[in-house]
């Protein structure tokens, strides 16, 4: 298999804010030690869980080295470099090569939908510009565009693009991907309702914002699928199937900050225009977290 750093649970860390809306870097730090401290994996800064695309440049940096400094190695980072610009996404690329990451993680974002070509020409020119392992991520909800399996295939073909995360919510993509793509070929689950199905489809990890609520039913499901026994396997994923449902649908940063109040540690702020879950959707979410214990 190509150089493919990551697997098991990839948890992704919410950016938390101030009143002032300002990035609050302590507490970034403290729930990125709390990922790595309950088992997580990996660590994944800036996704949608952490509002990439409302955070300024500067502001992207702060993150990436925060991330870097906090984990210390103890697992692999996988950071968010993904910008509107190629331009941009070399700039982030190359910074968060240069603080330490073990991998970055790239999505086609852009007003107008890009052609195919457009998409190989923008991986392309990132991956000359760096040496470490990217993931290409695939979801159409959030970018408008939908990377077919053909599309996937010539990414592959860069050489230090290995990783392939898979959004769209199609379960049978993932088994033609799986197909299609080879053993070679490490693809990672971002569809959290889905993450069995991925799994029993040869998902290498699972990417999700889940274990800032409940990681230990996360990892033990991964270890579950490890050790091949379906049975605890399916038990501990529909434990936790109503919590991954409610995260998805009321918003990752909402939903994440919220639940964190709830278990007693501080979410922070969120940033204009996000706003924190109402009280009929936070008691919904309490119910399910009591449910958990």
């Amino acid at each position: 298999m190509k150089n493919t750093p990551l697997k098991g649970i990839i948890a992704y860390p919410i950016t938390p804010f101030d009143q002032r809306e300002q990035v609050d870097i302590p507490l970034f730090k403290t729930l990125v030690e709390r990922l790595v401290a309950s088992g997580s994996h990996a660590v994944a800064p800036l996704g949608s869980t952490g509002v990439l695309p409302y955070l300024s440049d500067e502001e992207k940096e702060a993150i990436t080295e925060a991330t870097v400094q906090q984990v210390a190695q103890r697992v692999p980072t996988l950071v968010g470099v993904s910008n509107l610009t190629t331009a941009k996404t070399i700039y982030h690329a190359q910074f968060a090569e240069k603080a330490g990451a073990s991998a970055v993680m790239i999505i086609p974002m852009s007003y107008w939908k890009l052609t195919d070509e457009e998409i190989v020409s923008h991986y392309d020119a990132v991956a000359s510009k760096i040496s470490i392992p990217i993931m290409a991520y695939n979801n159409p909800a959030t970018s408008g565009v939908d990377m077919s399996p053909a599309l996937l295939k010539r990414l592959l073909e860069i050489p230090n693009i290995t990783m392939i995360k898979e959004s769209s919510g199609d379960i049978q993509r993932m088994h033609y991907l799986r197909k299609t793509l080879g053993e070679d070929v490490a693809f990672y689950n971002g569809s959290n309702p889905l993450a069995l199905a991925a799994f029993a489809a040869g998902a290498q990890g699972w990417c999700t914002a889940a274990p800032n609520l409940i990681p230990e039913l996360n990892t033990q499901l991964y270890q579950a699928v490890t050790n091949n026994d379906l049975n605890t396997a399916q038990s501990l994923f529909y434990q936790q199937l109503d919590l991954l449902k409610f995260i998805v649908a009321h918003g990752l940063p909402r939903a994440i900050k919220a639940g964190l109040n709830l278990l007693g540690q501080d979410g922070g702020h969120l940033r204009n225009p996000l706003k924190p879950l109402t009280e009929s959707e936070t008691a919904a979410l309490e119910k399910i977290l009591l449910s958990l214990k």
